[in-house]
Order: C-alpha cells, then structure tokens, then sequence
C-alpha cells in the first residue's frame, strides 16, 4: 500500500542530515527532474524580487528567498519531520515507534513541487516551491513534473490511496483502481461539504493510523476495515472512492 500525501507551505527548520544528496531519495527516475528545478531555484534567489514576484511571496516572506539559495548546502531531515502544519501535526510523526517509522517509510509519500514525491523518511532540505508557481527558466511547476511523475506513480505496485489536495493531483494523474478519499463534515442543512481544516486534520489522523496498522490492505473493502477499527466514519461512494465523515 503507497499512501500519497500533499506537501505543506510551511517547513520545518534546520536538520542533522548533510547536504542535498539526489541519491539518497527514492523514486531515483526522478532524478533528472528534480536536478533541474533545484537549480533553477538557486539560480532564481539570486534574484531576490524576481524570487518573491515568482513564487506569490508577500515582502514579510522575502527570508524564504534565503532557504532556496542555500538549497543544495543547507541540512536536511526526513521528509515527515520537514512538512508542518495541521495535516502533519495531525500525522505526529513524532510519537511513531522505530517498527511505525519502518511501515511508515514503505507506506507514506509526500508529493513535492521541488521533488516530485518523496518517501516518508528520504532527506530533504528546507525550500519555498508552491504547485501553483511558475519559474522563468522552465515554465509552470506541474508543466515540469507531469510528463515524468505520471508515469513513475502509474507503476506504484498495490493498493494506492490518493489523499493529494487538488493542485497536486494535477501534477499526475494515478491508475484507475487508485482510492481517492473526500474529507466531508454535515452543515446545518445535512448537506455534506469540504472544510479546508477538517479536511487536513482528518487526513493526517487517516495517514497515521494506515502508517502503523498491522493489517496489509490490497483491497477497498480491506481498507474500510482499517479505518473503522480506527474509530473513523467511513462510506463508499464508488468503485474506489471513499468519504471521511467528520465530526464537524
């Protein structure tokens, strides 16, 4: 089972890893790729308004600038450790066991504008790259990435659970049996609708409890089990298509 998680905007800082190193990540037919948008990104800090202009930056954020010119000497850290806010906290990496982590690297991924997905554990630097950017030498981020990341997730073996937000889906489309899950919570008319909050806890909460199961799911009706014995409601609304009900 590969779960496919979005990245975050927000990155933790410093790390105890060395230097970039392309090698140590997985997914290496990416690598070609990957070289060329890290350095386009150095390349642009050295612009630093034509940095902020291309990446949607406010004036306060101007420092990001700093984290992608120094991108391929900064230190690193696991990707899980690296991405921060509601989602990632929800995950809490933090408090896996080492055998968690070891299913945790064989069953998580984050999909990255920089890097194009990531295993859990792969070292990966700080940096500021948003799905939606565009940069001067090489044209829109998923423009880059779809050509060669469609094809590589295609060939993911097993059961894939897509948990991707939208602008990252776009960045390459996975098989048909791939189970896509919608976060939903009730209005007051008994409507069901996406929350942006909800949608992100409740992604995290899933992506830890299919990190440290037990069980080795390889169908839906599998991976339902999973997640009620979790605790969680859970319908199928399709062949492979799953909603998380909230709490609201």
């Amino acid at each position: 089972m590969l779960v496919l998680l979005p990245p975050s905007e927000t990155k933790a800082d410093g790390g105890r890893g060395g230097p970039l190193d392309l090698g140590a990540l997985s997914f290496p037919e990416l690598n070609p790729a990957r070289a060329k948008l890290a350095d386009a990104l150095v390349e642009l800090a050295r612009d630093v308004p034509g940095s902020v202009a291309a990446l949607g930056l406010t004036e306060r954020q101007s420092g990001e600038v700093a984290r992608n010119a120094e991108l391929l000497t900064s230190p690193t850290m696991p990707a899980l450790r690296r991405y921060t806010g509601v989602l990632y906290d929800a995950l809490d990496v933090k408090s896996f066991t080492k055998a968690g982590l070891e299913k945790a690297h064989r069953r998580l991924a984050v999909t990255s504008s920089l890097f194009g997905v990531v295993s859990a554990t792969d070292p990966i630097p700080a940096y500021r790259l948003s799905g939606g950017n565009s940069l001067p030498s090489l044209g829109t981020v998923r423009g880059h990435w779809k050509p060669v990341l469609e094809p590589v997730l295609q060939q993911v073996e097993g059961l894939v659970v897509d948990l991707r937000s939208g602008t990252y889906s776009a960045f390459a489309k996975l098989r048909p049996d791939a189970v896509t899950v919608r976060v939903v919570t009730e209005n007051a008319h008994g409507e069901r609708v996406t929350v942006s909050h909800f949608n992100k806890a409740y992604k995290g909460r899933l992506a830890r409890e299919l990190a440290i199961t037990r069980a080795e799911p390889s169908t839906v009706d599998q991976l339902l089990k999973v997640i009620r014995r979790a605790g969680m409601t859970v319908e199928r609304t399709g062949d492979h298509a799953l909603e998380l009900v909230t709490e609201g």
